[in-house]
Protein backbone atom coordinates (compact mmCIF):
# COMPACT_ATOMS: atom_id res chain seq x y z
CA UNK A 1 0.00 0.00 0.00
CA UNK A 2 2.76 2.55 0.78
CA UNK A 3 4.35 1.80 -2.61
CA UNK A 4 1.08 2.55 -4.36
CA UNK A 5 0.73 5.85 -2.49
CA UNK A 6 4.31 6.80 -3.39
CA UNK A 7 3.70 5.90 -7.04
CA UNK A 8 0.57 8.06 -7.16
CA UNK A 9 2.42 10.92 -5.46
CA UNK A 10 5.27 10.78 -7.97
CA UNK A 11 2.78 10.59 -10.83
CA UNK A 12 1.00 13.73 -9.64
CA UNK A 13 4.31 15.52 -9.12
CA UNK A 14 5.36 14.56 -12.65
CA UNK A 15 2.21 16.07 -14.09
CA UNK A 16 3.18 19.50 -12.79
CA UNK A 17 6.56 19.30 -14.53
CA UNK A 18 4.92 19.51 -17.93
CA UNK A 19 2.60 22.39 -17.12
CA UNK A 20 4.03 24.95 -19.54
CA UNK A 21 1.24 27.49 -19.28
CA UNK A 22 2.66 30.83 -18.24
CA UNK A 23 0.51 33.38 -16.52
CA UNK A 24 0.76 36.83 -17.95
CA UNK A 25 1.74 39.46 -15.46
CA UNK A 26 -0.81 42.22 -15.09
CA UNK A 27 -0.05 45.11 -17.38
CA UNK A 28 2.81 43.38 -19.15
CA UNK A 29 0.90 42.25 -22.22
CA UNK A 30 2.37 39.47 -24.25
CA UNK A 31 6.02 38.79 -24.87
CA UNK A 32 5.49 39.67 -28.53
CA UNK A 33 4.40 43.17 -27.49
CA UNK A 34 7.97 43.98 -26.46
CA UNK A 35 11.25 44.44 -28.29
CA UNK A 36 14.81 45.03 -27.18
CA UNK A 37 16.77 48.17 -27.98
CA UNK A 38 18.23 46.37 -31.00
CA UNK A 39 14.71 45.99 -32.43
CA UNK A 40 14.64 42.21 -32.01
CA UNK A 41 12.01 40.51 -29.90
CA UNK A 42 13.38 38.98 -26.69
CA UNK A 43 13.52 35.22 -26.37
CA UNK A 44 11.16 33.54 -23.93
CA UNK A 45 14.03 33.04 -21.49
CA UNK A 46 15.14 36.68 -21.70
CA UNK A 47 11.60 37.97 -21.23
CA UNK A 48 10.93 35.61 -18.33
CA UNK A 49 14.20 36.60 -16.64
CA UNK A 50 13.41 40.30 -16.96
CA UNK A 51 9.87 39.88 -15.63
CA UNK A 52 11.16 37.76 -12.75
CA UNK A 53 13.80 40.36 -11.91
CA UNK A 54 11.15 43.07 -11.81
CA UNK A 55 8.74 41.03 -9.72
CA UNK A 56 11.41 39.86 -7.28
CA UNK A 57 12.61 43.40 -6.66
CA UNK A 58 16.06 42.74 -8.11
CA UNK A 59 15.91 46.01 -10.03
CA UNK A 60 16.43 48.67 -7.40
CA UNK A 61 15.21 51.63 -9.44
CA UNK A 62 11.94 49.77 -10.12
CA UNK A 63 10.75 50.26 -6.56
CA UNK A 64 6.98 50.38 -6.69
CA UNK A 65 6.77 51.18 -10.40
CA UNK A 66 4.43 49.10 -12.56
CA UNK A 67 5.89 46.16 -14.45
CA UNK A 68 5.83 48.05 -17.76
CA UNK A 69 8.04 50.79 -16.32
CA UNK A 70 10.45 48.25 -14.86
CA UNK A 71 10.75 46.46 -18.20
CA UNK A 72 11.39 49.80 -19.87
CA UNK A 73 14.17 50.48 -17.34
CA UNK A 74 15.75 47.18 -18.37
CA UNK A 75 15.81 48.21 -22.04
CA UNK A 76 12.61 46.73 -23.41
CA UNK A 77 10.18 48.91 -25.31
CA UNK A 78 6.74 48.35 -26.78
CA UNK A 79 6.77 47.06 -30.34
CA UNK A 80 5.11 49.45 -32.80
Amino acid sequence: MPRLAALILFGLAGCTLFDTAQEAAPGSGEMSDWQMASGKAPSRAEYAAMVAACQAGAVQQAGTKPLDACLADLGLKRAP
